[in-house]
Protein backbone atom coordinates (compact mmCIF):
# COMPACT_ATOMS: atom_id res chain seq x y z
CA UNK A 1 0.00 0.00 0.00
CA UNK A 2 1.96 2.79 -1.19
CA UNK A 3 -0.93 5.23 -0.13
CA UNK A 4 -4.14 4.40 0.50
CA UNK A 5 -7.29 4.72 -2.12
CA UNK A 6 -10.19 4.52 0.22
CA UNK A 7 -11.00 5.61 3.77
CA UNK A 8 -14.12 5.05 5.90
CA UNK A 9 -14.65 7.71 8.56
CA UNK A 10 -16.97 6.72 11.40
CA UNK A 11 -17.98 10.29 13.80
CA UNK A 12 -20.52 10.12 16.12
CA UNK A 13 -22.18 13.68 17.05
CA UNK A 14 -21.40 14.10 21.11
CA UNK A 15 -22.72 17.55 21.33
CA UNK A 16 -22.66 20.92 18.93
CA UNK A 17 -20.93 20.96 15.48
CA UNK A 18 -17.01 20.00 16.48
CA UNK A 19 -16.92 16.19 16.05
CA UNK A 20 -18.45 16.56 12.31
CA UNK A 21 -16.93 19.92 11.88
CA UNK A 22 -13.72 17.99 11.99
CA UNK A 23 -14.51 14.95 10.45
CA UNK A 24 -16.24 16.67 7.30
CA UNK A 25 -13.36 18.52 6.77
CA UNK A 26 -11.05 15.62 6.96
CA UNK A 27 -13.09 13.95 4.54
CA UNK A 28 -13.23 16.45 1.87
CA UNK A 29 -9.49 17.02 2.07
CA UNK A 30 -8.24 13.43 1.37
CA UNK A 31 -11.06 13.50 -1.47
CA UNK A 32 -9.76 16.51 -2.84
CA UNK A 33 -6.29 16.89 -2.25
CA UNK A 34 -5.52 12.95 -2.31
CA UNK A 35 -7.91 11.26 -4.64
CA UNK A 36 -9.08 8.98 -2.09
CA UNK A 37 -12.62 7.32 -2.30
CA UNK A 38 -14.13 8.64 1.04
CA UNK A 39 -17.37 7.12 2.92
CA UNK A 40 -18.04 9.37 5.64
CA UNK A 41 -20.63 7.51 8.25
CA UNK A 42 -22.49 9.73 10.57
CA UNK A 43 -25.34 9.76 13.21
CA UNK A 44 -26.95 12.96 13.41
CA UNK A 45 -26.98 14.18 9.95
CA UNK A 46 -29.09 16.86 11.15
CA UNK A 47 -26.81 18.67 12.90
CA UNK A 48 -24.57 18.08 9.74
CA UNK A 49 -26.82 20.01 7.66
CA UNK A 50 -26.09 23.06 9.88
CA UNK A 51 -22.78 22.81 8.75
CA UNK A 52 -23.48 22.27 5.26
CA UNK A 53 -26.97 23.01 3.99
CA UNK A 54 -27.07 20.50 1.14
CA UNK A 55 -27.41 17.90 3.29
CA UNK A 56 -30.55 15.61 3.63
CA UNK A 57 -31.54 13.89 7.16
CA UNK A 58 -33.23 11.41 5.84
CA UNK A 59 -31.26 10.22 3.04
CA UNK A 60 -29.42 6.65 4.31
CA UNK A 61 -26.92 7.74 1.26
CA UNK A 62 -25.80 10.87 0.12
CA UNK A 63 -22.74 12.51 -2.20
CA UNK A 64 -21.17 15.39 -1.17
CA UNK A 65 -17.92 17.19 -2.81
CA UNK A 66 -17.15 14.13 -3.22
CA UNK A 67 -17.82 12.56 -0.68
CA UNK A 68 -20.18 9.52 0.16
CA UNK A 69 -21.91 10.09 3.05
CA UNK A 70 -23.85 7.53 5.12
CA UNK A 71 -26.37 7.28 7.83
CA UNK A 72 -25.02 5.70 10.63
CA UNK A 73 -28.55 4.59 12.63
CA UNK A 74 -28.46 1.79 14.64
CA UNK A 75 -31.15 -0.35 12.48
CA UNK A 76 -28.96 0.70 9.12
CA UNK A 77 -25.59 -0.54 10.49
CA UNK A 78 -27.12 -3.93 11.12
CA UNK A 79 -28.50 -4.11 8.02
CA UNK A 80 -25.81 -2.84 5.83
CA UNK A 81 -22.54 -3.19 7.46
CA UNK A 82 -22.63 -7.06 6.10
CA UNK A 83 -22.74 -6.07 2.99
CA UNK A 84 -20.33 -3.17 3.29
CA UNK A 85 -16.37 -3.86 2.14
CA UNK A 86 -14.21 -2.02 4.97
CA UNK A 87 -11.86 0.42 3.54
CA UNK A 88 -8.24 0.13 3.66
CA UNK A 89 -8.06 3.37 6.19
CA UNK A 90 -10.65 3.39 8.84
CA UNK A 91 -10.39 6.30 11.06
CA UNK A 92 -12.71 6.00 13.87
CA UNK A 93 -13.66 9.58 15.38
CA UNK A 94 -13.06 10.60 18.80
CA UNK A 95 -13.19 7.10 20.25
CA UNK A 96 -16.73 6.76 19.01
CA UNK A 97 -16.24 2.90 18.45
CA UNK A 98 -16.64 0.96 15.31
CA UNK A 99 -19.82 -1.07 15.28
CA UNK A 100 -19.20 -5.05 15.54
CA UNK A 101 -20.74 -5.60 12.03
CA UNK A 102 -18.16 -3.46 10.66
CA UNK A 103 -15.43 -4.92 12.82
CA UNK A 104 -16.69 -8.54 11.73
CA UNK A 105 -16.20 -7.54 8.10
CA UNK A 106 -12.84 -6.58 8.82
CA UNK A 107 -11.81 -9.90 10.32
CA UNK A 108 -13.21 -11.60 6.89
CA UNK A 109 -10.79 -9.86 4.79
CA UNK A 110 -7.78 -11.51 3.95
CA UNK A 111 -5.70 -8.22 3.78
CA UNK A 112 -6.02 -6.31 6.77
CA UNK A 113 -6.37 -2.74 7.01
CA UNK A 114 -5.33 0.30 8.94
CA UNK A 115 -7.60 1.21 12.08
CA UNK A 116 -6.57 4.87 13.63
CA UNK A 117 -8.20 6.25 16.49
CA UNK A 118 -8.89 10.08 15.89
CA UNK A 119 -8.28 11.80 18.86
CA UNK A 120 -8.86 14.81 20.03
CA UNK A 121 -6.79 18.54 20.20
CA UNK A 122 -4.51 19.15 23.11
CA UNK A 123 -1.69 21.05 23.87
CA UNK A 124 -0.94 18.88 27.15
CA UNK A 125 2.37 17.20 27.30
CA UNK A 126 1.58 13.85 27.74
CA UNK A 127 -0.44 13.70 24.21
CA UNK A 128 3.32 13.88 22.42
CA UNK A 129 4.02 10.38 24.07
CA UNK A 130 0.66 8.84 23.13
CA UNK A 131 0.75 10.02 19.79
CA UNK A 132 0.97 7.10 17.33
CA UNK A 133 0.78 4.29 20.12
CA UNK A 134 -0.82 0.90 19.02
CA UNK A 135 -3.43 -0.14 20.92
CA UNK A 136 -4.27 -3.96 20.38
CA UNK A 137 -7.91 -5.56 20.55
CA UNK A 138 -9.09 -7.15 23.87
CA UNK A 139 -9.99 -10.44 21.95
CA UNK A 140 -9.23 -10.00 18.33
CA UNK A 141 -6.05 -10.27 16.08
CA UNK A 142 -6.48 -6.48 15.28
CA UNK A 143 -4.57 -3.18 16.33
CA UNK A 144 -5.87 0.24 16.06
CA UNK A 145 -3.83 3.10 16.38
CA UNK A 146 -3.83 6.43 18.70
CA UNK A 147 -3.58 9.36 16.42
CA UNK A 148 -3.33 12.75 18.35
CA UNK A 149 -3.95 16.26 16.61
CA UNK A 150 -1.45 18.81 18.27
CA UNK A 151 0.96 22.12 17.42
CA UNK A 152 4.16 20.94 18.09
CA UNK A 153 6.13 18.42 15.51
CA UNK A 154 5.86 15.54 17.90
CA UNK A 155 2.20 15.13 17.06
CA UNK A 156 -0.32 14.72 14.24
CA UNK A 157 -0.55 18.45 13.28
CA UNK A 158 -3.70 20.21 12.11
CA UNK A 159 -5.90 20.23 9.63
CA UNK A 160 -5.03 22.69 6.98
CA UNK A 161 -6.13 22.23 3.22
CA UNK A 162 -3.32 23.17 0.81
CA UNK A 163 -4.77 26.52 -0.47
CA UNK A 164 -6.32 27.50 2.71
CA UNK A 165 -3.20 30.37 3.86
CA UNK A 166 -3.48 31.40 0.01
CA UNK A 167 -7.14 32.26 0.20
CA UNK A 168 -7.07 33.95 3.40
CA UNK A 169 -3.99 36.44 2.38
CA UNK A 170 -5.87 37.07 -0.68
CA UNK A 171 -9.28 37.58 0.98
CA UNK A 172 -7.66 39.79 3.50
CA UNK A 173 -5.50 42.07 0.82
CA UNK A 174 -8.56 42.42 -1.51
CA UNK A 175 -11.20 45.18 0.03
CA UNK A 176 -13.61 43.98 -3.11
CA UNK A 177 -13.81 40.95 -1.54
CA UNK A 178 -14.41 41.76 1.85
CA UNK A 179 -17.31 44.26 0.68
CA UNK A 180 -18.90 41.39 -1.44
CA UNK A 181 -19.03 39.02 2.07
CA UNK A 182 -20.77 42.02 4.14
CA UNK A 183 -23.29 42.58 1.40
CA UNK A 184 -24.26 38.62 0.96
CA UNK A 185 -24.66 38.70 4.68
CA UNK A 186 -26.68 41.93 4.55
CA UNK A 187 -24.45 43.52 7.12
CA UNK A 188 -22.65 47.00 6.78
CA UNK A 189 -19.13 48.04 5.60
CA UNK A 190 -16.78 48.55 8.41
CA UNK A 191 -16.54 51.89 10.26
CA UNK A 192 -13.05 53.27 10.05
CA UNK A 193 -12.97 53.06 14.03
CA UNK A 194 -14.95 50.19 14.63
CA UNK A 195 -14.03 46.97 16.39
CA UNK A 196 -15.88 43.93 14.65
CA UNK A 197 -16.25 40.97 16.85
CA UNK A 198 -17.60 37.23 15.74
CA UNK A 199 -19.03 35.88 18.90
CA UNK A 200 -19.08 31.85 18.83
CA UNK A 201 -19.33 30.50 22.14
CA UNK A 202 -21.46 27.61 24.30
CA UNK A 203 -23.82 29.66 27.16
CA UNK A 204 -21.12 31.58 29.54
CA UNK A 205 -22.07 33.10 32.76
CA UNK A 206 -19.41 35.99 32.10
CA UNK A 207 -21.41 37.10 29.04
CA UNK A 208 -23.46 39.77 29.99
CA UNK A 209 -20.58 41.36 31.75
CA UNK A 210 -18.53 41.21 28.14
CA UNK A 211 -21.48 42.70 26.30
CA UNK A 212 -21.75 45.53 29.36
CA UNK A 213 -18.28 46.52 28.83
CA UNK A 214 -18.51 46.49 24.78
CA UNK A 215 -21.57 49.06 25.66
CA UNK A 216 -19.76 51.57 28.00
CA UNK A 217 -16.76 51.35 25.64
CA UNK A 218 -15.31 54.08 23.89
CA UNK A 219 -15.37 52.93 20.55
CA UNK A 220 -18.19 51.46 18.50
CA UNK A 221 -18.31 47.78 18.45
CA UNK A 222 -20.34 45.67 16.17
CA UNK A 223 -20.88 42.03 17.43
CA UNK A 224 -21.94 39.25 14.89
CA UNK A 225 -23.57 36.40 16.75
CA UNK A 226 -25.13 33.19 14.97
CA UNK A 227 -28.14 31.57 15.39
CA UNK A 228 -27.32 29.19 18.26
CA UNK A 229 -27.59 27.98 21.75
CA UNK A 230 -26.34 31.82 22.99
CA UNK A 231 -28.93 33.94 21.63
CA UNK A 232 -31.61 32.96 24.98
CA UNK A 233 -28.66 34.90 27.12
CA UNK A 234 -28.58 37.78 24.51
CA UNK A 235 -31.76 38.43 24.64
CA UNK A 236 -31.83 39.01 27.94
CA UNK A 237 -29.45 41.41 28.20
CA UNK A 238 -31.19 43.77 25.75
CA UNK A 239 -34.42 42.85 27.74
CA UNK A 240 -36.06 40.68 24.67
CA UNK A 241 -37.72 37.35 25.24
CA UNK A 242 -36.17 36.11 22.54
CA UNK A 243 -33.85 37.14 18.94
CA UNK A 244 -34.13 35.34 16.09
CA UNK A 245 -31.89 35.73 12.69
CA UNK A 246 -31.83 39.17 11.23
CA UNK A 247 -32.50 41.08 14.78
CA UNK A 248 -30.17 44.18 15.30
CA UNK A 249 -29.88 45.14 19.04
CA UNK A 250 -28.54 48.63 20.03
CA UNK A 251 -26.66 49.34 23.72
CA UNK A 252 -24.36 52.12 24.20
CA UNK A 253 -21.73 51.70 21.57
CA UNK A 254 -22.58 48.02 21.04
CA UNK A 255 -24.73 46.69 18.13
CA UNK A 256 -25.31 43.12 17.58
CA UNK A 257 -26.56 41.85 14.66
CA UNK A 258 -28.08 38.18 15.03
CA UNK A 259 -26.73 35.62 11.81
CA UNK A 260 -27.86 33.12 10.25
CA UNK A 261 -25.90 29.66 11.37
CA UNK A 262 -23.14 29.92 8.81
CA UNK A 263 -22.06 26.67 7.14
CA UNK A 264 -19.18 25.52 7.36
CA UNK A 265 -17.07 26.85 3.80
CA UNK A 266 -18.24 30.84 4.91
CA UNK A 267 -17.41 30.55 8.22
CA UNK A 268 -13.90 31.19 7.42
CA UNK A 269 -14.32 34.48 5.61
CA UNK A 270 -16.18 35.67 8.90
CA UNK A 271 -13.15 34.62 10.86
CA UNK A 272 -11.02 36.19 8.22
CA UNK A 273 -13.05 39.63 8.04
CA UNK A 274 -13.23 40.28 11.62
CA UNK A 275 -10.89 42.11 13.48
CA UNK A 276 -11.31 39.45 16.54
CA UNK A 277 -12.85 36.21 16.63
CA UNK A 278 -14.38 34.58 19.83
CA UNK A 279 -14.35 30.56 19.03
CA UNK A 280 -15.43 27.32 20.58
CA UNK A 281 -14.31 24.00 20.74
CA UNK A 282 -11.80 22.50 18.56
CA UNK A 283 -12.68 23.16 14.49
CA UNK A 284 -13.63 26.85 15.18
CA UNK A 285 -10.78 27.21 17.29
CA UNK A 286 -8.34 25.90 14.64
CA UNK A 287 -10.03 27.79 11.89
CA UNK A 288 -9.55 31.00 14.23
CA UNK A 289 -5.57 30.24 14.29
CA UNK A 290 -5.87 29.65 10.48
CA UNK A 291 -7.06 33.24 10.16
CA UNK A 292 -4.23 35.17 12.11
CA UNK A 293 -6.39 37.51 13.79
CA UNK A 294 -6.73 37.63 17.60
CA UNK A 295 -8.92 35.14 19.23
CA UNK A 296 -10.58 34.13 22.22
CA UNK A 297 -10.92 30.63 23.22
CA UNK A 298 -13.87 29.13 24.69
CA UNK A 299 -12.80 25.37 25.77
CA UNK A 300 -15.47 22.54 25.95
CA UNK A 301 -16.34 22.63 29.59
CA UNK A 302 -15.69 19.75 31.87
CA UNK A 303 -15.99 18.41 34.94
CA UNK A 304 -13.94 19.10 37.98
CA UNK A 305 -12.52 21.89 34.99
CA UNK A 306 -10.13 19.49 33.86
CA UNK A 307 -10.68 21.65 30.67
CA UNK A 308 -8.95 24.33 32.53
CA UNK A 309 -5.77 22.42 32.25
CA UNK A 310 -5.78 22.29 28.85
CA UNK A 311 -6.56 26.15 28.24
CA UNK A 312 -3.56 26.58 30.56
CA UNK A 313 -1.51 23.98 27.98
CA UNK A 314 -2.53 25.90 25.14
CA UNK A 315 -2.17 29.31 26.39
CA UNK A 316 1.88 28.74 27.38
CA UNK A 317 2.72 27.43 24.01
CA UNK A 318 0.25 30.12 22.24
CA UNK A 319 2.34 32.75 24.76
CA UNK A 320 5.88 31.72 24.07
CA UNK A 321 7.56 34.57 22.95
CA UNK A 322 4.96 37.14 22.95
CA UNK A 323 5.29 40.50 24.94
CA UNK A 324 4.73 39.76 28.90
CA UNK A 325 2.04 42.46 29.97
CA UNK A 326 0.45 41.06 26.00
CA UNK A 327 0.46 37.75 27.44
CA UNK A 328 -0.58 38.39 30.69
CA UNK A 329 -3.48 40.24 29.51
CA UNK A 330 -4.82 37.54 27.61
CA UNK A 331 -4.20 35.02 30.22
CA UNK A 332 -6.56 37.03 32.61
CA UNK A 333 -9.09 37.38 29.54
CA UNK A 334 -9.24 33.71 28.37
CA UNK A 335 -9.27 32.08 31.92
CA UNK A 336 -11.86 34.44 32.97
CA UNK A 337 -14.08 33.69 30.05
CA UNK A 338 -13.69 30.11 30.79
CA UNK A 339 -13.90 30.00 34.40
CA UNK A 340 -16.43 32.29 34.93
CA UNK A 341 -19.19 29.54 33.08
CA UNK A 342 -18.35 27.47 36.27
CA UNK A 343 -20.71 29.76 38.19
CA UNK A 344 -17.37 31.82 39.67
CA UNK A 345 -19.13 35.61 39.61
CA UNK A 346 -16.04 37.18 40.85
CA UNK A 347 -13.91 35.46 37.83
CA UNK A 348 -16.17 36.58 35.13
CA UNK A 349 -16.74 39.99 36.28
CA UNK A 350 -12.45 40.18 36.77
CA UNK A 351 -12.18 38.46 33.09
CA UNK A 352 -14.29 40.92 31.28
CA UNK A 353 -12.97 43.92 32.92
CA UNK A 354 -9.93 42.69 31.28
CA UNK A 355 -11.31 43.11 28.34
CA UNK A 356 -9.54 47.24 27.43
CA UNK A 357 -6.28 46.03 29.23
CA UNK A 358 -6.27 42.77 26.39
CA UNK A 359 -7.43 45.13 23.18
CA UNK A 360 -4.70 47.59 24.24
CA UNK A 361 -2.40 45.65 22.50
CA UNK A 362 -4.15 44.83 19.38
CA UNK A 363 -1.77 45.58 17.39
CA UNK A 364 0.83 43.14 19.16
CA UNK A 365 -2.24 40.79 19.20
CA UNK A 366 -2.85 40.76 15.27
CA UNK A 367 1.36 40.15 14.47
CA UNK A 368 1.33 37.49 16.94
CA UNK A 369 -1.50 35.53 15.79
CA UNK A 370 -0.19 36.33 12.19
CA UNK A 371 3.35 34.97 12.93
CA UNK A 372 1.07 31.96 14.89
CA UNK A 373 -0.33 30.39 11.97
CA UNK A 374 2.62 30.60 10.15
CA UNK A 375 5.32 28.68 12.87
CA UNK A 376 2.25 26.10 12.70
CA UNK A 377 1.07 26.08 9.29
CA UNK A 378 3.99 23.57 8.56
CA UNK A 379 2.50 20.48 10.69
CA UNK A 380 -0.43 18.99 8.93
CA UNK A 381 -2.59 16.76 9.74
CA UNK A 382 -3.25 14.84 6.63
CA UNK A 383 0.03 14.51 5.63
CA UNK A 384 1.10 13.54 8.52
CA UNK A 385 -1.71 10.66 8.66
CA UNK A 386 -0.90 9.41 5.22
CA UNK A 387 2.48 9.09 6.19
CA UNK A 388 1.96 7.10 9.39
CA UNK A 389 -0.34 4.99 7.50
CA UNK A 390 2.53 4.10 4.53
CA UNK A 391 4.71 3.64 7.89
CA UNK A 392 2.43 1.06 9.83
CA UNK A 393 2.27 -0.60 6.19
CA UNK A 394 5.94 -0.45 5.81
CA UNK A 395 6.46 -2.19 9.08
CA UNK A 396 3.74 -4.80 8.52
CA UNK A 397 5.53 -6.08 5.32
CA UNK A 398 9.03 -6.50 7.01
CA UNK A 399 6.92 -8.88 9.58
CA UNK A 400 5.22 -10.69 6.74
CA UNK A 401 8.73 -11.62 5.23
CA UNK A 402 10.70 -12.10 7.85
CA UNK A 403 7.48 -14.86 8.96
CA UNK A 404 7.84 -16.55 5.64
CA UNK A 405 11.83 -17.03 6.15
Amino acid sequence: MNKPNTCDIFCAVIDNFGDIGVCWRLAKQLVHEHEMTVRLWVDDLSSFRRLHPAICPDMPIQHCFGVEIRHWSSTFSELSFSKVEPAQLVIEAFACELPERYVAAIMAQECKLIWINLEYLSAEEWVAGCHCLPSPHPFLPLTKYFFFPGFTPQTGGLLLERDLIARRDAFQSELHMQASFWRALGVPLPKSDEVRVSLFCYENIALPELLSTWAKNNIPILCLVPDDCVLPQVAAFFGREFVVAGDILQYGNLEVRVLPFIEQERYDELLWACDINFVRGEDSCVRAQWAGKPFVWHIYPQQDNVHIKKLSAFMKLYCAGLQPDAAQALHRLWEGWNIGQSGNQAASTSSNLAWNEYWEHKALLLRHAREWSQHISGNNLVLNLLNFVQKIDRIRGLESKSDLR
